[in-house]
């Protein structure tokens, strides 16, 4: 089992387009609701600037789910500096690799990686035993909130990739709600969302509904 046990199946990962002081409220509403992880993605400001965020993240979500910086380990290494409660990063193709943050981080820290290409997969196979916790694969359909995505894999895709690896995989890009019990079904350990949540009128009722769609369907094995 990772680091994460079976905490894996509902991520939430925030939209910069938000002013932070409604991004905190939906947070809160979201982890309320059921939400397991919140990725705090934060690509238009400052290290400064999103250090703050991540300090006030930990305090609005109170240990009640876990806390990962996207992409910066710096950030994450200097909320944690300053007692903030961040437990890990989610890191892309083009950050540090998941090596130095896990020898930054220490042997607890989460640590997920973006990976959407067969290379990206063996890449992952790599030795690196206890480096990886999850690969972050997508996009599942195109989204607004990442413009420059790749190819869209859809749920069939997602289900090939998924079949050549043993980690954990999170489908994350374009995910609905309707999506969610196919991509569970083809081996998804969780999905994670932006827009679903965040440009809900109803934070809270959006995550309870991706919440029960990712819990309806059980599977033996996610997550191990």
């Amino acid at each position: 089992m990772t680091r994460l046990g079976a905490r894996l199946a509902l991520h939430l990962v925030t939209d910069d387009r938000l002013p932070f002081d409604r991004l905190l409220e939906v947070v809160d509403a979201a982890v309320g609701a059921g939400v397991d992880v919140v990725q705090l993605r934060a690509k238009s400001v400052t290290a400064r600037e999103m250090l703050r965020q991540a300090r006030a993240l930990s305090d609005a979500i109170d240990r009640r789910c876990l806390l990962l910086v996207n992409d910066r380990v710096d950030v994450a290494v200097a909320a944690q500096d300053a007692g903030a409660r961040v437990d890990g990063v989610h890191l892309g193709q083009s950050d540090l690799p998941p090596e130095t943050a896990r020898r930054l981080l220490g042997s607890q820290a989460v640590i997920g990686w973006t990976a959407n290409s067969a290379e990206h997969r063996a890449a992952a196979r790599l030795p690196r035993d206890g480096t990886i916790d999850y690969l972050g694969v997508g996009v599942i359909r195109p989204t607004s909130t990442k413009p420059d995505h790749p190819p869209a894999l859809g749920v069939e895709g997602f289900a090939a990739f998924a079949a050549g690896t043993d980690l954990p995989c999170i489908a994350i890009g374009g995910v609905t709600e309707s999506d969610v019990a196919a991509l569970r079904d083809c081996g998804a350990a969780g999905v994670a969302v932006v827009s679903a949540i965040c440009g809900a009128d109803d934070p809270a009722a959006a995550a309870r509904a991706l919440r029960s769609a990712a819990d309806a369907t059980s599977l033996e094995g996610v997550a191990q």
